[in-house]
């Protein structure tokens, strides 16, 4: 658990290598336990509690905005944390079975693709939650994410994993410690050379991230929404005349109505952008009439200065934010936080854009699925956009955390990253996952970024993206069949000396 607050975001103090006690000491815990029970049981604990501290913050936007006193709020992170254990618990016990039948050449390996399919099966069971991938905690530290270019975050979590658990069981002047440690510094190194290597743009662009910081208990006011257009419009206008600007992003859910009813508050955005001629992303929630019912999407628009619109609906929704799962089910369940209904997940995956520039749109946390910006990537996408709004968690480690993970976004596509939210953290990310610009949280700013780079060129992950997909379990189930083949090693002892 200590690995894990340290290393991932949280608002005391962090030191992003500790992350790589948890998979260290998951390790040692699963080999050194007498049983497989027990195992399994210090596989759940270590996992269960490291989720639970470093998603601490989930309990906010439940108390602060769905209305539950903090007796029924704060349990959540600990539900959360008990559900996520399971994943390290079953990690736990095919540690301890791999440890107890290979050769610790192939223990290393094999733990590397058990630690990429358990966080493979994380971001795709129960809709997924990859939050707190292992390589996110190492964001911070560009040069250290350079594998994702190459392996994807899941499988540079697996290789960070892995050689952290093959110091730890094997020891740090074993064989296999030094392999693992003379890999480490390989990796570095071969992480500053790319950081050095010229990215192969196509062009740039000049954006301009609006950060309007609305207070979300006033957000859906209908006396306030006239206010929230002015604000977006001055400070958008304000910004075009200190700097250059091709393009303005608004958060998510920017605009509070129905901007595609091109009532009065629609007209004053179209009449601005017409008139600075700076084409605007910007979220809004939209509805389509079907024989059922209106449908709502959250989505976002690209409107550009001749009146022209296109937009993307948000396809992967938040759970119990914007809809309730089974909820013709469970009438008695509500979302946790306020909004304007139940949306519906869209489908739309072309890029917004005109001429050279095609914007793959990622709407909140969208930017934690890896599949999600390669989708974007393949339909054509040049620069990654992702409009968010945090301001539901307060200043908490969410907002950083959710920076992080978008950081593996840029890396593994090669692509710049517009991240543009209502209360922060605002950024522009190169195609290197290097911070070009960046806001403070809970402040109304302005953030212009010259030189934002339009990119063709894809990375080695997007190009070979299904193949990784199916080799790692492959490649997991293939030496777990060379376990089951081979008899218990008599050889195997934990680091105490007991034998497996």
């Amino acid at each position: 658990m200590i690995g894990a607050w340290l290393g991932f975001a949280n608002p005391v103090y962090r030191l992003p290598a500790l992350v790589l006690l948890l998979p260290a000491g998951l390790a040692v815990a699963a080999v050194r336990a007498p049983s497989l029970k027990s195992a399994l049981k210090a596989g759940w604990l270590i996992g269960a509690l490291a989720a639970c501290g470093s998603l601490y913050w989930t309990a906010l936007p439940i108390h602060d905005y769905g209305g539950l006193a903090w007796p029924l709020a704060l349990p959540v992170p600990v539900l959360v944390g008990m559900v996520l254990g399971l994943y390290t618990m079953f990690l736990a016990g095919l540690t301890r079975f791999g440890a107890a039948r290979l050769s610790p050449w192939l223990f290393g390996p094999f733990y590397a693709l058990a630690w990429a399919c358990m966080e493979m099966a994380r971001g795709t069971l129960l809709t997924g939650f990859p939050w707190l991938v292992l390589a996110g905690a190492l964001s911070p530290w560009p040069a250290t994410i350079q594998g994702a270019a190459f392996l994807g975050a899941y499988g540079l979590s697996g290789l960070l994993a892995g050689l952290a658990g093959w110091i730890a069981v094997c020891g740090p002047i074993s064989r296999q410690g030094l392999v693992a440690v003379l890999a480490f510094v390989g990796l570095f190194f071969l992480g500053n050379s790319r950081l050095d290597a010229p990215v192969a743009k196509d062009g740039a662009i000049h954006a301009t991230i609006v950060q309007g910081n609305v207070d979300q208990s006033r957000k859906w006011d209908p006396e306030s929404q006239r206010d929230t257009v002015e604000k977006y419009i001055a400070l958008s206008r304000q910004a075009i005349k200190d700097a250059p600007t091709d393009l303005l992003v608004w958060p998510e859910t920017t605009m509070p109505f129905y901007y595609q009813d091109h009532g009065p508050l629609s007209a004053m955005l179209a009449d601005f952008a017409a008139a600075s001629k700076v084409p605007i992303v910007f979220g809004a929630p939209a509805y389509e009439r079907r024989p059922e019912g209106p449908v709502l999407f959250n989505r976002a628009y690209l409107l550009m200065p001749s009146g022209s619109e296109s937009y993307y609906d948000k396809e992967h929704l938040v759970p119990f934010g914007e809809y309730v799962p089974f909820g013709k089910y469970l009438p008695f369940i509500h979302k946790l936080v306020e909004g304007v209904g139940d949306f519906r997940p869209g489908h739309a995956e072309k890029p917004l854009g005109e001429g050279n520039l095609a914007l793959g749109m990622l709407i909140c946390y969208e930017a934690i699925f890896p599949e999600l910006a390669q989708q974007r990537v393949t339909a054509g996408a040049n620069i990654l956009v992702n409009i968010s709004n945090d301001s539901w968690f307060g200043d908490s480690a969410a907002p950083r955390q959710h920076l992080d993970v978008a950081l593996l976004r840029a890396v593994e596509q090669g692509r710049a990253i517009i991240r543009g939210t209502n209360s922060g953290i605002s950024a522009v990310i190169d195609p290197r996952g290097r911070i070009m610009a960046q806001g403070g949280l809970f402040t109304t700013l302005t953030l212009p970024c010259p030189e934002v780079p339009i990119v063709s060129e894809t990375t080695w992950f997007h190009r070979h993206f299904k193949l990784l997909t199916f080799a790692v379990p492959g490649a997991f189930l293939a030496l777990c069949l060379v376990a089951l083949v081979s008899p218990k090693r008599r050889d195997a002892v934990s680091p105490r000396g007991t034998s497996l």
